[in-house]
């Protein structure tokens, strides 16, 4: 049989400047032997695979050493250092309270602190997964760990700080500690594959450092597991292809799609990545994931946010100049929507599918460009037949000449409601009748309008009237600002039973709205419509999340620029009164039908 050693044991921290990601905790304790101020306990507490026991055994031996170096590194020459290393110390002691955790076992750990140590100057216990201990074994243990002799140090370690009672944290000495970063993992195991001779690139190394998740004792497994599939020389595709990683090149050849609209490749790799057993809710996440560092990479300032290898770097910058703000700002809220209803889906591939059809199309949408070549999003909400009112020159100051309006036929004033292709657009005004010959003296019949032609040539920048003329796409309130067509306040109070019946999906609003009394009030040139409602709880709902939503459509329904809403509460005199229990039904009923009444006195019936 080989002596092999897993990497995790074999390359276990010994020293304090070999500790990875913990120089605070390791600073500290220096400085607390170097000064003479220990405690007599101590709490290692944090994630797993972060050093804690390492660190433990590091500071027992150094405590215990006749030498220690200048900056308090253990001499490793010394009787108590040598003993320590080859398992036979007397002055160190490891308790597992994951198998040792009752109030017997407890009890033999006091009636061992009693012996003083034999070699060295301290007698130091580290209890290891102290948070599996009974409360029964926790209060047996609070006096001595209150007061033990002075050559007893306690180090209890921990990765749920949580479950210790407070009566236990308040003896100790705290120390958290942090998850290892990914930087320090990938220098600590290039340092080991040097040593072990292992050929390993770096794009590797952050796989295996990405998928430990801050626990160096994971990734040295998992650089062992991943040597002994691909031997001293490690290819990244081989690591993705052991450690059933989601390769970054899915990501960027997906959002390559989604830039140029073409969901056909997406679904194809959607469909490749299934079938190499990916779990399709990780395929969204790391969309979601690739996006974000995409906005990092984008955004000056934000590169020390990205744990990654210069070479991936590049490719995310490279990328993220393809890719406006907007659009990755979208393609993450996409993708957040999708992950949040992917438990609840019934069909969750066809949930995805959906979501890449979404970003297919996202780029276009944002361009206003065709999407999936059909039509343009700016005209596809406008009618066939929209007459607009073309831009006056900037020249010209005043209207037309009387003889430019004279040589104006009636009929060509007037908008005509869907104009031939080859006919230039009627303006419906006169005045700009004069900006465009009829159709008779134009020299082409087939010349497109001229306010068509004024708009395409400024389609490099946007103008601020065109962007308040154009209503469609708005809120209603928006549209309904455009019109000013006096509206009678009959007219007006007939058209609400319509916004009511626009609720009808909303049973409780639309109940609302349709047994609400109405009345106009007048104040300067605003008309008030005041519905009354039955409470003040209704009268506040309304008010602050749905009064901005009702106006708009109602003046949309009415075509009344001039009118507002208002909520009131119906006084209660004023309501009607409601018959709930089956006698007051009968009784209403009988004071309305002469008939029911009759019949009552005739059977001698009892009203109950």
């Amino acid at each position: 049989m080989s002596d092999y050693i897993v990497s995790a044991r074999k390359y276990r921290p010994d020293s304090f400047e070999s500790l990875v990601g913990q120089e605070n905790i390791a600073r500290t304790l220096k400085n607390s032997i170097k000064r003479g101020q220990l405690a007599h306990a101590y709490l290692f507490c944090g994630p797993r695979g972060v050093g804690k026991t390492s660190t433990a055994r590091i500071f027992a031996k150094t405590i215990n050493c006749a030498d220690p170096g200048p900056d308090m590194e253990p001499c490793g020459k010394c009787e108590s250092c040598m003993s320590f290393a080859e398992g036979r110390s007397y002055c160190i002691h490891e308790l597992d309270a994951a198998s040792n955790n009752g109030v017997d076992d407890i009890k033999a750990l006091i009636d061992q602190v009693r012996i003083p140590p034999q070699t060295g100057k301290y007698s130091v216990y580290i209890i290891d997964e102290v948070h599996m201990l009974s409360s029964a074994a926790f209060n047996a243990f609070l006096k001595t760990l209150e007061e033990p002799p002075a050559y007893a140090i306690f180090i209890l370690a921990t990765t749920e700080k949580h479950k210790i009672l407070p009566t236990i944290l308040s003896r100790c000495q705290t120390y958290d500690f942090n998850r290892i970063t990914v930087d320090g993992i990938v220098g600590n195991l290039k340092s080991i594959a040097q040593k072990e001779g292992v050929a390993i690139d770096d794009e590797s190394l952050h796989v295996i450092a990405m998928k430990a998740d801050g626990a160096m004792r994971d990734a040295l497994t998992i650089f062992d597991q991943t040597v002994a599939f691909c031997g001293k020389e490690v290819r990244y595709e081989e690591v993705i292809k052991n450690l059933n990683v989601l390769d970054y090149e899915y990501s960027f050849a997906l959002t390559d799609a989604f830039l140029a609209g073409d969901y056909r490749t997406a679904f194809l790799k959607f469909d490749e990545i299934l079938s190499k057993g990916f779990n399709a809710l990780h395929f969204v996440s790391a969309l979601s994931s690739h996006f974000r560092d995409l906005l990092v990479s984008k955004t000056s300032g934000l590169e020390a946010l990205l744990d990654l290898p210069e070479s991936l770097r590049k490719r995310y910058r490279e990328q993220a100049g393809h890719c406006s703000l907007a659009f990755i700002y979208e393609a993450m809220n996409i993708t957040m929507q999708c992950e949040s209803s992917y438990r609840a889906s019934i069909n969750p591939r066809f949930l995805i599918e959906l979501t890449m059809m979404k970003l297919s199309a996202l780029a276009s949408k944002i361009a206003g460009q065709p999407a999936f070549g059909g039509t343009p999003v700016h005209q596809a909400s406008q009618p066939v037949a929209q007459p607009q009112k073309p831009e006056p020159h900037p020249r010209q100051v005043s209207g037309p000449s009387p003889q430019a309006a004279a040589s104006v036929s009636p009929e060509s004033s007037k908008p005509e409601p869907a104009p031939e292709p080859s006919k230039p657009e009627s303006a419906p005004e006169p005045a700009s009748a004069s900006a465009s010959p009829s159709p008779e003296s134009s020299p082409s019949a087939d010349a497109a309008p001229k306010p068509r032609r004024a708009r395409a040539a400024r389609g490099s920048s946007i103008a601020l009237n065109s962007i308040m003329n154009e209503t469609e796409g708005k809120n209603p309130a928006a549209q309904a600002e455009a019109v000013q067509t006096n509206v009678s306040d009959e007219d007006v109070l007939a058209k609400w039973q319509d916004l009511a019946a626009m609720y009808v999906s909303k049973p409780r609003l639309n109940n609302t709205l349709a047994m609400a009394k109405l009345e106009i009030s007048k104040e300067e040139e605003t008309r008030w419509v005041i519905f009354k409602v039955l409470n003040a709880a209704q009268k506040e709902w309304i008010e602050t999340k749905l009064l901005h939503e009702l106006e708009g459509r109602f003046k949309q329904l009415t075509g009344a620029a001039d009118v507002r809403l208002r909520v009131d509460i119906e006084p209660e005199e004023e309501r009607p009164q409601v018959s709930y229990m089956p006698s007051e039904k009968l009784s209403d009923l009988m004071s309305k039908n002469d008939e029911v009444r009759s019949l009552v006195s005739d059977l001698g019936l009892d009203l109950k």
